[in-house]
């Protein structure tokens, strides 16, 4: 079991023999050991760590290794740049949302895709997921590269905010107050360390509206109005990756007239605010699926009728604005025998949530005894998601995500799972597989990383100091 720091100087004694902290940065004295254990009691501390100065400061310590052990947060933007031009084709990059034991997850992600030599891989977390997963940027950016050093990885890694979703109630009540809600959102991803972030204001699309621009107007124009903002956030020598998104996952499949005014309106209301600046890398379109998958009443998930023309259409057409293609969203869920599909209609990106949730719930190793008090914590505190009609089993299949945060150090500590990542593995191997990705390590070329260090915490300064 890892260590929990509770203290700086506890959290500087965790480097001893591995690594030191010397004219405000961290030398790795170790690399074999600091990969192999120091790593995991950062990621650790970082976490579950009581002391804000400590867990400051092991995350300074997990960002300054990213930086030193070449395994630093990256922006996607130059290779979906290089895939709008033609450059590259073929492949579709998998953007997986790690809600559960995220350190290890990410370990496993990248030691699987450093096995199968994967090139670009994106690891993603929702605004939503943040909330009821219980880890916010500032944490979950650390364990991601945290993850990928344990796992040895060399080369970037991409950390992106997925859905930057503007709610649409609350929008309508107060359209300022929920703009400045994802104002403040993407600061803290920059100053997190993302440097991918896909902005929803699909939830504004009104389709009661008469033209097909009035529907996307608010789409557009709050979307632009976020990009500019990315813009001015941008560390030096980067060009962070966003997406848009013109159809809300789950609602009627998106077409080329809705594509096409979104980008026109977009390019528009960017070039008011800053001529001339770069514009997402691609866009989210609905063909069909819906998040999480729809639960049947005896167990299972309903089978999705997905349009891959949508996805081939789109994606020709998001081309000419110099977009990698569409990403399909709402995916993990679908059946296996139709994940190879999506390369060959060149979808650029493909998200990848709740399969993943699944297989760490309804996996054999996972325990019996927590999964019954995971449920019971479900039906005492989440009675008020339950519809009418809805079978215990369909309740607790869509409100056990809720679970995920104050059961998190419980799953963190399982016992049993080596075997439950074990099985992770073979998933990612499958899925890197079927969407081309295996033996894809040279598009790295196209992605440059400028050194980004980071000022030590007081705190941690003064320690050391002393």
């Amino acid at each position: 079991m890892a260590t929990v720091a509770d203290t700086i100087p506890q959290l500087i004694g965790l480097l001893e023999g591995t690594a030191r902290v010397e004219g405000g940065r961290l030398l790795v004295t170790d690399e074999a050991v600091f990969r192999a254990r120091t790593i995991e009691d950062l990621a650790w501390t970082q976490t579950f760590s009581k002391d804000p100065a400590t867990v400051e400061a092991a995350r300074w310590l997990i960002w300054e290794a990213s930086q030193e052990l070449r395994a630093p947060s990256a922006s996607i933007q130059e290779l979906y740049a290089a895939r709008s031009r033609g450059e590259v084709r073929g492949f579709t990059v998998p953007a997986i949302n790690i809600r559960i034991d995220t350190f290890d997850m990410a370990k496993t992600i990248f030691a699987t895709a450093k096995a199968k030599a994967v090139g670009p891989v994106i690891l993603e977390l929702a605004r939503s997921e943040q909330t009821y997963t219980w880890q916010r940027v500032f944490e979950y950016a650390p364990n991601c590269l945290a993850g990928a050093i344990a796992a040895g990885w060399v080369g970037p890694v991409f950390i992106q905010g997925d859905h930057y979703q503007f709610n649409a109630k609350k929008y309508a009540a107060d359209p300022e107050a929920v703009t400045e809600e994802i104002r403040k959102a993407c600061r803290d991803a920059v100053a997190a360390g993302y440097l991918n972030i896909d902005i929803d204001s699909s939830t504004l699309v009104d389709l009661s509206r008469a033209t097909v621009d009035e529907q996307q107007r608010a789409n557009y124009t709050r979307a632009a109005e976020i990009t500019a903002l990315i813009r001015e956030l941008e560390p030096a020598g980067v060009t962070i990756s966003v997406g848009g998104e013109i159809g809300e996952v789950g609602k009627q499949n998106s077409n080329e007239a809705e594509l096409r005014v979104y980008l026109d309106g977009y390019r528009r209301e960017l070039d008011a605010r800053t001529a001339g600046a770069i514009g997402v890398s691609k866009v989210s379109v609905q063909t069909g699926t819906s998040h999480g998958g729809v639960p049947l009443p005896g167990g299972g998930v309903a089978e999705v009728k997905l349009d891959f023309e949508v996805l081939r259409v789109l994606g020709e057409v998001a081309r000419t604005y110099g977009a990698a293609g569409a990403v399909q969203h709402g995916a993990s869920t679908l059946p296996d025998a139709l994940f190879h599909t999506f390369p060959t209609v060149d979808t650029a990106e493909i998200h990848l949530a709740t399969g993943f949730q699944n297989a760490v719930y309804e996996h054999p190793a996972f325990p019996a005894d927590l999964h019954a008090e995971i449920e019971a914590w479900c039906f005492a505190n989440a009675a008020d998601e339950r519809k009418d009609g809805m079978t215990d089993s369909q309740f607790v299949y869509t409100t056990r995500k809720k679970a995920i945060g104050p059961f998190k150090r419980q799953i963190w500590s399982l016992s049993t799972k080596r075997e439950i990542l074990a099985s992770q593995a073979q998933k990612l191997a499958f899925l890197f597989d079927q969407l081309k990705m295996t033996g894809t390590t040279d598009l790295l070329r196209f992605i440059t990383t400028p050194a980004w260090h980071r000022p030590m915490p007081e705190a941690l300064a003064a320690a050391v100091a002393g």
